[in-house]
């Protein structure tokens, strides 16, 4: 069975579910499921979602732990006979066809393609070209499409949010799209936004021609997928990652020599506070053999730094940093228990230093996966004991996180959080646990345990998704637990010069003290 192609598949399901009687669809479900999860592993060209089958007298949609063919999408990875791309030298060779009104996507993260991001602001600006929409996750240097020299000429649309668009979207002269990050791919194979170009950074191709996007597949693959042209800027530092990676040379139209280092963040050094979180989280909630998935910050760098006694740990995550590679090396990180991909790390993007692209480069332990298919929560529900570890800006009495702005600013993004918060919290054992995790006060001593949220500020987590909460003074399990009770939780383990304050607001908007039964 996994031997079979995709095509060969695809055929047998329709001619199987054509022309059967009600009881004959229902009992093909299951044969139906059985290939569904065969292709899940073997296969670039299956991804996970709803099945759409006929299995009774009208098309039933089932939400299945399966994957479905994406008819209508291009497959990168796929050679295109007699095609090869063309080779320029500046914008005016690589963007000769943008028309205005184009909407084009940005390769992000590490990967940023620097030259052709110069290249395509110069082309448009000299041409004078109207409207072009950018889309992009989180972007790394310079990203002159904010300035306001580029109004009317440029307006980019932040997916996820970096410090390089932060201020141009609190000013009105950018866009951001609250949307979870696992249904990015969405907008592109439903054709909500029907890219005209993709500007990707890729490695020098091999000798069977093909290319990988390095350190971020993680939207990329679906926009590579659906965008009418491809533009790739060639640069030799990128290091060779496999999985959902590649991308065959012959599916770009435009090639660009860009040697450039990746771009990279380096981590914050860890507080005290921080340690004391990481120390919280480490030694009474994650066990031995679990399934680690840790958001963007100091706080999961924290908790990774205290888990070097832990044993047989597998990794599921969407975003890989340097101090995952630290726990590789101590053989802390085996992936032997995991169900999904056992035996490899599984990742979407990286945000490190050159210590984490070097352990990248053709290290077939690592596989790098689409977004689409790494942050699925029923993926993530699969694996064994699934930790989700993120931090947040400020969490209200009741349980609600906020994760992406700061009152009505715009901070971040909505990101993989739920994703992970809820595949954790459904896991099939039984044994995940869904963690949010931030210090009891901001830098200037305000309680981040608050009465009411700051007027404007986006809730990502809902109090409905929430399991732990902890601070630097303990734990608050709230799943299951009413609002007297979970006031009462949050009240202790906020910071001591606060709680006296907060007693008496929950009282205020419960109408009754917090207790803990």
């Amino acid at each position: 069975m996994l031997h079979t192609s995709v095509d060969t598949w695809t055929l047998t399901l329709r001619s199987l579910c054509t022309g059967q009687s009600v009881v004959g669809r229902r009992r093909l479900f299951q044969l139906v499921m059985l290939m569904a999860s065969s292709l899940a592993t073997s296969s670039r060209r299956f991804l996970v979602g709803v099945c759409s089958i006929p299995l009774f007298r009208r098309n039933v949609h089932v939400t299945t732990p399966c994957c479905y063919y994406v008819e209508g999408s291009h497959e990168p990875f796929a050679p295109i006979p007699d095609r090869f791309p063309r080779w320029a030298t500046s914008g005016e060779d690589a963007f000769s066809h943008l028309k205005d009104g184009a909407k084009v996507f940005v390769h992000g993260g590490a990967a940023t393609p620097s030259l052709l991001v110069k290249e395509l602001h110069q082309y448009v600006m000299s041409r004078g070209i109207k409207d072009v929409q950018l889309f992009h996750i989180h972007t790394e240097g310079p990203f002159p499409f904010n300035d306001p020299e580029c109004a009317g000429h440029f307006r980019t649309n932040s997916l996820f949010t970096g410090s390089n668009c932060r201020q141009a979207i609190n000013e009105g002269r950018a866009d951001f799209t609250p949307i979870f990050l696992s249904e990015i791919p969405l907008l592109f194979r439903r054709k909500h936004v029907e890219l005209d170009l993709a500007i990707v950074s890729i490695t020098p191709p091999d000798r069977h021609g093909f290319c990988s996007l390095g350190p971020s597949v993680d939207v990329t693959r679906s926009a590579i997928q659906n965008a009418k042209f491809i533009v790739g800027q060639v640069n030799p530092h990128m290091p060779l990652t496999r999985g959902d990676a590649s991308i065959h040379v012959s599916n770009i139209g435009v090639l660009m020599h860009g040697p450039q280092p990746l771009h990279e963040t380096k981590a914050r050094k860890i507080t005290e506070v921080e340690q004391r979180i990481g120390k919280y989280i480490a030694e009474e909630l994650v066990p031995d053999g679990a399934t680690m998935q840790m958001g963007i910050g100091s706080i999961p760098d924290a908790v990774l730094s205290q888990l070097t006694n832990h044993q047989h740990l597998g990794v599921h995550t969407e975003m890989f940093s340097d101090r995952l590679v630290d726990l590789v090396k101590l053989g802390v990180i085996t992936n032997s228990m995991k169900k999904m991909r056992p035996g490899k790390i599984v990742t979407s993007f990286v945000i490190g230093t050159k210590k984490c692209f070097d352990f990248l480069d053709n290290n077939p332990f690592v596989d790098m996966c689409d977004i689409a298919w790494v942050n699925s929560p029923v993926i993530i529900a699969q694996n064994p004991r699934p930790m989700a570890i993120n931090s947040c800006i400020e969490v209200d009495l009741t349980g609600q996180v906020v994760s992406d702005s700061i009152g009505s600013r715009i901070y971040s993004g909505v990101g993989g959080q739920v994703d992970f918060i809820r595949g954790a919290a459904i896991s099939t054992d039984g044994e995940g646990k869904p963690i949010i995790a931030l210090p009891s006060v901001t830098s200037k001593g305000e309680s981040k345990i608050v009465p009411f949220l700051k007027e404007g500020g986006g809730i990502v987590t809902t109090r409905a998704h929430v399991h732990y909460i902890v601070t630097e003074f303990g734990i608050a399990y709230l799943f299951g637990r009413n609002l007297r009770q979970r006031a009462y939780a949050l009240i202790n383990i906020a910071h001591p010069d606060h709680r006296e304050a907060l007693e008496k607001a929950a009282f205020e908007r419960l109408k009754v003290m917090p207790s803990p039964d």
